[in-house]
C-alpha cells in the first residue's frame, strides 16, 4: 500500500495545500478552445481559506470530490459548488472577492452580488442541509473539495470542463491536481472518496488506487444531465445508501436523516 500518510503530509493542513495548488496552477497556459482561465484560489482566496479553516479540520469519514469550479458557484464565492445563498446563509461564510486578471465580458465575477444560481451547488448542498440540518453536523464527518481549481471558458463564454483540454496541457495540470488530491486524502484520512460524476470518480480511482480508501460515485447534479433533473437528491441519497456510505435506516425524528458513523 502506498503510504500517503507521510510525516510531511500529516503536518500540511488543507490551507497550506490549497495555497500551494493555487500557486502551482497559476502560471499554466492554455490554448484554444480555452480563451479565459479563472483561478478562484487567487482572487477568491479569503473565502476559500475561511471554508477550509472552519470546516476542513479532519479527519473525515467521507470526502466528496467535484470536477472543477462552476461559473456561478466557486468562481463567484471560492467555495466548491458554492451557490451564493448556501455559502452566505447555511455555511455562514463571507469575505472579499476580487476579480480575475482577464475576465470574459459574459462571465464577470461579481462575488456575493452575483444573481445567477449554481444549480449543481443548490442541489448538492441542499441534500446535505436536508439530511444533516446544521453544517457542523455534516462537516463533522464529511468534506467537499474539487479536483481541479481552475475555471475555463471558450471564446463565446461557454464553460469548458478539464476533460476538454488539449492532452499536453491536461497532463501538466492533472499532475498538480493529482498530487493535491493525494495530500488532501492523507490529511483527512477518509474511509470513502465519492466522485461527484464520472470524471471525478475516474480521477479518484486512478490517483488513489493504492491509498487504502474506498471509491464511489454519485450522479452529478448538473442540469445538463437529464437524469439529474428528476429528484436528484433522492437518487443521490439512494446511491450513497446502496454503496454503504450512508445508512438508509437512520433518520432524524423531524424527518431528516441524521449522520451515521
Amino acid at each position: 500500500m502506498l503510504n500517503l500518510r507521510s510525516e510531511a503530509a500529516q503536518r500540511a493542513g488543507l490551507v497550506e495545500l490549497a495555497r500551494e495548488l493555487g500557486a502551482t496552477v497559476a502560471p499554466l497556459g492554455f490554448e484554444a478552445p480555452v480563451a479565459h482561465v479563472y483561478n478562484p484560489l487567487s482572487y477568491a482566496w479569503p473565502v476559500h481559506e475561511a471554508y477550509l479553516r472552519r470546516y476542513g479540520r479532519g479527519p473525515k469519514r467521507v470526502v466528496f470530490l467535484g470536477m472543477n469550479p462552476g461559473p456561478f458557484g466557486m468562481a463567484q464565492t471560492g467555495v466548491p459548488f458554492g451557490e451564493i445563498a448556501v455559502v452566505r446563509d447555511w455555511l455562514r461564510l463571507s469575505g472579499p472577492i476580487g476579480r480575475p486578471a482577464r475576465e470574459h465580458p459574459k462571465r464577470p465575477v461579481l462575488g456575493f452580488a452575483c444573481h445567477r444560481s449554481e444549480v449543481s451547488g443548490r442541489r448538492l448542498w441542499g441534500l446535505f442541509a436536508e439530511r444533516f440540518g446544521r453544517p457542523e453536523t455534516f462537516f463533522a464527518h464529511h468534506f467537499v473539495v474539487n479536483y481541479c481549481p481552475l475555471v475555463f471558458f471558450g471564446e463565446t463564454g461557454r464553460n469548458l470542463t478539464p476533460d476538454k483540454l488539449r492532452a499536453a496541457e491536461a497532463a501538466v495540470l492533472f499532475a498538480a491536481c493529482d498530487r493535491h488530491l493525494r495530500l488532501v486524502v492523507a490529511a483527512l484520512r477518509p474511509e470513502w472518496v465519492i466522485g461527484i460524476g464520472e470524471f471525478a470518480e475516474k480521477r479518484a480511482r486512478r490517483v488513489l488506487d493504492r491509498a487504502g480508501v474506498k471509491i464511489g460515485r454519485i450522479l452529478h447534479p448538473s442540469p445538463a444531465s437529464p437524469a439529474a433533473n428528476r429528484d436528484w437528491p433522492g437518487k443521490a441519497a439512494v446511491e450513497l445508501e446502496q454503496q454503504g456510505v450512508w445508512d438508509s435506516k437512520s433518520r432524524r425524528s423531524d424527518g431528516r436523516r441524521r449522520q451515521v458513523r
